[in-house]
């Protein structure tokens, strides 16, 4: 089979596979189970495989490379402009195959199985804190129908409630009492199971020496340290700072025309988790960059001044952002400003 490139469309249980020669000439369709598509691909000479990153893409890339073959995934928003007529499998894998031979085409970095597990570990520290903010807003809604209001936070709730279940005024009837100590102890669980996964993420952080060497910088800890190489590893797959700042959505949007520059709110494209960190962790720093005179804090003051406090949060997760790659590529240690 002259085949150049070969686009598969990912599944569950059945996959579809198209693959072009050198002229872009479609020379094969095909549909496979997923117990196939390995044996098949053991006998296609060595070519250049893309697929859509989505669930199940960083395996199939691992498995794949090790045939010999060139692997490489792509964002799904990339990948839909080459859909030609009727969305279907077979078209999709077509529109795959079209878009992995672009030069211009944008590619995401295969994940290893280390780096798959601590965003693992991630996503479901992120899920149980949810599930525990959603409990204690349950609680506070509860307690509003019986006339008992409890302010905003989860400091609240735990340091009001053991109050509220012990007054025996407040008109809280038995069962009442009962669901919500329940309740309370659902949040308790909660907490352990969180403590439990943040001391993975510390021992993660203490076996990284990458991690260890970004957590230097103003505004990064251990979960985000850790979370940035689970997601980029080294950074090489980026050209520049800016690319990476641009892939996790803090640069600016653009909407220009007519040779007249307009620069919008942040994109917030990307990974909205790491996203989230590094603003939340820019915050904190912003937050006692008053108390200090070096440069970093004279520009954080200036910028908080001229444009606000929202502004250079963003503004310092962005520097950040282009600081961690520069770590990370380059395997730096990170040198504050004199």
């Amino acid at each position: 089979m002259n085949i150049k490139t070969l686009g598969i469309d990912l599944a569950k249980s059945v996959l579809h596979l198209c693959g072009m020669d050198v002229h872009g000439k479609v020379v094969l369709r095909k549909r496979l189970s997923r117990g196939k598509l390995l044996e098949f691909l053991a006998n296609v000479p060595a070519c250049l495989i893309g697929m859509e990153a989505c669930g199940g893409a960083h395996y199939w890339a691992r498995e794949i490379g090790k045939l010999g073959h060139e692997v490489r995934l792509m964002s799904p928003q990339f990948v839909k402009p080459y859909v030609k007529t009727n969305k279907n499998d077979s078209n999709d894998a077509e529109a795959v195959c079209e878009a992995v031979g672009r030069a211009n085409m944008r590619f995401v970095p295969v994940k290893s199985v280390e780096q798959q597990d601590i965003q693992a570990i991630h996503r479901i520290r992120e899920q149980l804190i949810k599930s525990r903010t959603a409990q204690a807003n349950q609680i506070r809604g509860l307690l509003g129908e019986y006339g008992i209001i409890i302010p905003k936070g989860l400091r609240q709730v735990r340091g009001r409630l053991p109050g509220i279940l012990e007054d025996a005024e407040n008109g809280l009837s038995f069962r009442a009492r009962r669901f919500l100590s329940d309740l309370v102890e659902r949040v308790r669980e909660l907490d352990e199971r969180i403590r439990a996964y943040d001391k993975e993420i510390e021992e993660l952080f203490k076996e990284d020496e990458r991690s260890q060497r970004i957590e230097k910088v103003e505004g990064i800890g251990p979960v985000v340290a850790t979370a940035i190489v689970a997601a980029v590893g080294n950074g090489t797959f980026f050209k520049d700072g800016r690319q990476l700042s641009a892939w996790l959505g803090l640069v600016p949007r653009q909407h220009s025309t007519g040779g007249r520059e307009r620069l919008l709110g942040i994109s917030k494209r990307g990974d909205r988790y790491i996203r989230t960190l590094l603003i939340h962790g820019a915050r904190s720093v912003v937050r006692y960059a008053q108390r200090k005179t070096d440069p970093r804090s004279r520009w954080i003051n200036g910028l908080k001044a001229r444009r606000g406090t929202n502004a250079a949060a963003v503004a310092l997760a962005n520097k950040n952002a282009r600081i961690i790659w520069a770590l990370l590529s380059k395997g730096e240690a990170y040198r504050p400003a004199r």
